[in-house]
């Protein structure tokens, strides 16, 4: 569960960098991992999880 997470993550920053045919609105959702998840990864996944959430949060209105 955690690769497959891990890799939805860096797949997700990823998508910022291309052009994917619609605005991070249209293309992106939250990432939402469970509790044991978060447990399980490193400081600096969560932190890339949590900047990408609050960024969309900020252009998009996604609620936690």
């Amino acid at each position: 569960m955690v690769k497959i997470l891990t890799l939805a993550a860096v797949l997700a920053l990823a998508a910022g960098c291309t052009t994917m045919g619609g605005s991070f609105c249209e293309v992106e959702h939250p990432i939402r991992p469970t509790k044991a998840d978060v447990a399980k990864l490193s400081d600096a996944l969560v932190a890339e999880i949590l900047a990408h959430n609050r960024k969309g949060q900020r252009l998009c209105g996604w609620r936690p």
